[in-house]
């Protein structure tokens, strides 16, 4: 394999160095050889590329980690897809749903259907719980606790709100920002159901309207038939076949030094590889990347202080016929641990091999080291396997087998201090490294979507290739209705030096995360 420029003997020369083999190392590494460009990739998985994007395969069973549908407003994301895997999208239907004591309920929520599954004991204390917040509110809201509390009332707020959402987070519903909530919730209006269902129960109102503000929603989703790393198997592919491109599996990275140029020292299963080139472009975790630049960081202790929310995908294989159609189901019940259930076929009818068994996979959001993490594999399947009894959605004597999946850093924790922290470092990395390029969601501490990370990617390599930073790619994010509204592929591409119009929805949007309150402003 040839590649540009000339290093040392032992040495690999290249034109842009890249770490980590997920969506925006593998979009950037593609779109770079395209143009010419010769690339040295380094992933610290000996098996998979895709990151948290991978499809893990376990005795012909196929898991989707976190779940992906390929959808994105943005044209060019769509074409990228397509010319990347030209033949193996398959369309399939989109259907999640709240799962909460035995019944399901419509996600996103609606008001009407709610009470009605609530019972009329229940819904009615619902009600007067919301009747009671808006005649005597909370006064000061500060929490995401206080603002849901207002809007809905104590009761809805702790069924269909407190409990998925401390589950995934990790911290309590009354330490997260209420301008999270805001940003989340939108649309639902419980007196508007109330009124709306008295209506119907007197034949006033033939086209009832749920007490929500209606949207578009998709129906359908494109997807790939043996699942998302079937895209970034192609990519890295691809990038191979080019000839200038090369993906080193199971290599770590040791050190990333800048003398002029950039030096990436990888360790993998044959020793040290050294990497030469004028780029260099991380996806690795700030918190990583910063630990081993040479020079350090002036403000390496402050991306030491960044956070991250791990989970685990537990797959179960289950005697019988699928246990529900949704693509996956949240668990709204404290009496398990679990927050949500995948239902692979549901996704592809390819990930699961055998048409006599179903194939579902547990996500428990923990961090790396706790008690689940730490958890024997054949613990954690028992711990499933009780827990889908518990909610009564399997027989545990029709559990065939299992396999644990354990991914960290699957979501950038945004604490009080985590945006101090990483416009610290990315203010010094810029300024003293113009030619070091983040992307990607734990490359930039950003919560990211797969196509908003590969967005990253593809302005970094406009940059690249420029020859300067013709984009600000931290402006790169999503708004909480990115998938769930709008039609694929909208916003169209424009032959400019400008954004165009698809790049700026990606750059003009903010992704919706929770916040811990900041009590010292208090």
């Amino acid at each position: 394999m040839t590649f540009s420029g000339s290093g040392k003997r032992g040495e690999i020369a290249v034109d842009v160095a890249i770490v980590g083999a997920g969506p925006a190392g593998l979009t950037a590494g593609y779109l770079l050889t395209k143009a010419g460009k010769s690339v040295a990739i380094i992933e610290r998985d000996a098996t998979y590329v895709g990151g948290i994007s991978r499809t893990v395969e376990h005795d012909g069973y196929r898991f989707d980690i976190g779940g992906h549908r390929f959808f994105s407003k943005s044209q060019q994301v769509v074409d990228l897809w397509n010319e990347i895997l030209p033949d193996d999208f398959i369309q399939r239907p989109r259907m999640s749903r709240i799962y909460y004591e035995g019944k399901f309920y419509s996600y996103p929520l609606r008001a009407f259907e709610a009470l009605h599954n609530l019972g009329v004991m229940r819904s009615t204390a619902c009600i007067l719980s919301y009747l009671r917040y808006k005649l005597f509110p909370i006064g000061e809201v500060r929490s995401f606790e206080d603002w849901t509390t207002n809007q809905f009332g104590k009761r809805l707020y702790s069924i269909f709100f407190k409990t998925y959402t401390e589950k995934v987070w990790g911290m309590p519903c009354n330490e997260m920002s209420a301008d999270w909530a805001a940003q989340r919730i939108k649309g639902l209006n419980l007196w508007g159901a109330v009124v709306d269902g008295l209506k119907r129960s007197l034949g006033l109102n033939k086209r009832p309207n749920d007490g929500q503000t209606v949207k578009t929603l998709l129906e359908t989703f494109r997807y790939p038939r043996l699942g998302p790393g079937m895209m970034w198997d192609a990519a890295r592919d691809r990038i191979v076949a080019t000839g200038k491109g090369r993906v080193l599996m199971g290599h770590a990275l040791e050190q990333l030094a800048n003398d002029g140029d950039w030096r990436m020292t990888a360790t993998g299963p044959g020793g040290k590889v050294v990497i030469r080139a004028r780029d260099a472009i991380s996806s690795a975790p700030m918190r990583e990347l910063a630990a081993r630049l040479d020079p350090l960081p002036e403000t390496a202790m402050e991306a030491k202080q960044l956070k991250y929310r791990d989970f685990l995908t537990i797959a179960l294989m289950v005697e019988g016929e699928d246990l529900f159609p949704d693509n996956w189901i949240y668990i709204h019940d404290s009496k398990v641990q679990v927050g949500r259930v995948q239902n692979f076929r549901s996704w592809s009818p390819e990930m699961v091999p055998d048409a006599a068994l179903a194939c579902v996979g547990l996500e428990y959001f923990c961090f790396e080291g706790d008690g689940l993490w730490a958890m024997a594999d054949d613990d954690l399947v028992a711990l499933a396997t009780r827990e889908m009894e518990i909610l009564g959605l399997l027989n545990p004597a029709k559990v065939k087998g299992g396999a644990v999946v354990r991914q960290e850093k699957a979501y950038p924790v945004y604490d009080e201090d985590y945006a101090a922290n990483v416009a610290a470092m990315r203010t010094e990395l810029e300024a003293r490294f113009p030619s070091l390029h983040l992307v990607g969601r734990n490359g930039m501490h950003r919560y990211n979507n797969q196509d908003h990370a590969m967005m990253t990617a593809m302005l970094t390599v406009e940059n690249i290739l420029a020859g300067e930073r013709v984009y600000d790619t931290w402006c790169v994010n999503e708004d909480a209705e990115y998938h769930e509204a709008g039609n694929e592929g909208a916003e169209t591409r424009l032959p400019s030096r400008e954004p165009t119009p698809d790049q700026a929805a990606a750059l003009a949007s903010v992704r919706d995360v929770p916040k811990r309150i900041d009590r010292e402003a208090a």
